[in-house]
């Protein structure tokens, strides 16, 4: 079936076909990017008018169609240029999964402006270096993060804040949502270049502060466009292979029916999932908070065909003991990302007897995937994360940025449209990531003979909690903020459910009044919660060092047993 593979990929992107490829350049460097793309967001989402009445956003017992979502999304984008929003500006969002958060976010990118993605873990101080870094002039919110805002008002007096979702009254310095789409809808003309910004989402880096990466128009089109690729080729492939779950070239796949699990602040959520189903013609169905339970419910109710989260929920879903007694037969996929895809999971959900399994490898730093793959090319190949979408070139290298042969193991690098422009007020960092166009991608990783590309290690320096990227030195800092701690390390701890967890070795200053739980207390009050270390281990001695003085971190996180952790 991987001769017919690449048979469908060559006649998908033929010349005259949907997915036919160019190359520009961009940044000064050439780039694959599909040659029919549109080129903004802006024209994809005034395209989804085609879809008329049907059902777009489903939140418990609300339903939003997308000519309703139409009309909002230009009372919005109204009442932001009321604000003095023009092209180029910035608005933050800060929610929950709501209905309001893709609302807002086509309002914003469909005039031109550019969407600053809030996490909707951070606390007041971890808010306040995300708006001092992106300066946006609207603020966005639900009322939970309507609270934290209001411990750091006072810094900004000028900005402008809508509030979302409110249970109290509306303070005198917000706007109630209400009275946002209620303004007379009228969607700003204008002409949005395919570089522009249109979204800024903060990632951990090198520098143990978020980085705001720059995604752009051309980037997340891109991304979109090989999401409908791959739904696309594998289908054509293994019809031309006669296996089940074929489909011809040119046969219309029914609209998808989404779970959106995961939040709308990474590119999983809101590119991956949500951007796609979007353009398809599709049903986003939201979840206030996961839970597996709730999750099976909406599938059965909501005839759900697609989930796609991180691989926790998957497996969660699957051990649920409602599994058994809930109607899943609608669901054609199952699978995430975020986090690599186990192969007994791939094989769990294969045995099911419904969905079939699929991933997609990705970063923020691309808009969404690099890889996917599924059904019989993953239960084939459970280990790899896909072949690279068509608009990518991959390579793994050596240190020096030499590009290593098929099989061997080294850096991933990837060029292509979906990789961002950078990082915002980060021209360093932007220079020490990209090179002539090529990210790095800190994933150790080495490419078979068919172009599927397998992980093998993170080279940065970071955990990944259920999707949620930690960063190390951030945990250190923290750490180091208390009184008592001489020496500390941080590091992942590989973990079943979450697929790693916050470990932190720590050695106290001689006489230090101080234990695991204060330490957890301490981190909790300056970090969000899942930064928060799960395995603390308090050392006898010094943390171990070689000769240049640095901390022999792998060494000793081998050495730790976690039933020595407090």
């Amino acid at each position: 079936m991987y001769p017919e593979l690449k048979a469908a990929w060559a006649e998908l992107t033929a010349p005259g076909q949907m997915f036919e490829l160019e190359t520009v350049t961009v940044g000064g460097a050439p780039t694959r990017s599909y040659k029919h793309a549109p080129p903004s967001l802006r024209e994809v989402w005034l395209s989804c008018a085609a879809h008329g009445d049907a059902d777009y956003l489903v939140f418990r017992d609300e339903r939003c169609s997308y000519a309703q979502a139409q009309e909002y999304v230009a009372s919005i984008a109204a009442w932001l240029r009321e604000r003095g929003v023009a092209p180029g500006d910035r608005v933050a969002i800060a929610m929950r999964n709501y209905p309001e958060w893709m609302l807002g976010y086509w309002a914003v990118t469909a005039m031109g402006a550019v969407v600053v993605g809030m996490n909707a873990w951070w606390v007041a101080g971890e808010m306040r270096y995300a708006l001092d870094d992106a300066a946006p002039k609207v603020l966005i919110c639900d009322r939970e993060r309507l609270q934290r805002f209001a411990e750091i008002r006072e810094h900004y007096p000028e900005l402008a804040v809508a509030a979302v979702r409110m249970e109290d009254p509306v303070p005198d310095w917000a706007t109630e949502w209400m009275d946002v789409v209620n303004t007379a809808p009228a969607l700003p003309e204008v002409t949005i270049a395919p570089d522009d910004d249109a979204c800024i989402f903060y990632t951990s880096g090198t520098t143990g502060q978020p980085k705001g990466a720059r995604l752009t128009h051309r980037g997340c089109v891109n991304n979109i466009l090989n999401l409908a690729f791959v739904n696309a080729v594998q289908p054509l492939a293994l019809a031309k292979a006669g296996l089940p779950g074929g489909e011809a070239a040119g046969q219309a796949p029914e609209p998808p029916v989404s779970l959106l699990a995961t939040p709308l602040f990474h590119v999983t959520g809101n590119n991956c999932v949500a951007q796609a189903t979007t353009l398809a013609g599709g049903k986003l169905v939201h979840m206030y908070k996961w839970d597996p339970s709730e999750a099976l419910a909406l599938i059965e109710r909501e005839r759900v065909t697609v989930f796609n989260a991180v691989p926790m929920m998957a497996r969660e879903i699957l051990g649920h003991p409602d599994f058994a007694r809930r109607d899943t037969a609608s669901l054609k996929t199952l699978g995430g990302g975020g986090a690599a895809l186990q192969p007994d999971l791939v094989a769990k959900i294969d045995a099911s007897g419904g969905a079939r399994p699929n991933t997609g490898y990705g970063m923020t730093e691309t808009c969404g995937i690099i890889a996917a793959i599924s059904s019989a090319f993953f239960v084939g190949k459970p280990a790899s994360v896909g072949p690279a979408m068509p608009t990518f070139e991959a390579k793994c290298v050596d240190p020096e940025g030499r590009g290593l042969p098929a099989g061997d193991v080294g850096e991933l690098w990837v060029r292509g449209a979906p990789v961002i422009k950078g990082y915002l007020n980060r021209p360093e960092a932007t220079a020490e990531a990209i090179t002539d166009g090529w990210l790095h991608t800190g994933d150790i990783a080495w490419i078979d003979d068919d172009g599927f590309i397998y992980l093998v290690d993170r080279a940065k320096d970071m955990v990944l909690r259920g999707g949620e990227n930690v960063y190390c030195a951030e945990v250190e800092n923290a750490l180091f903020a208390q009184d008592g701690v001489a020496e500390c390390v941080v590091f992942a701890v590989a973990d079943e459910r979450l697929g790693e967890e916050v470990g932190a070795a720590v050695y106290l200053r001689p006489g230090a009044d101080c234990d695991a739980t204060t330490l957890r207390a301490h981190c909790a009050g300056v970090l969000s919660p899942y930064k928060v270390p799960r395995y603390i281990w308090l050392l006898d001695e010094p943390i171990p060092r070689n000769a240049n003085g640095k901390f022999l971190k792998r060494e000793l996180r081998e050495s730790l047993p976690l039933d020595g952790a407090g």
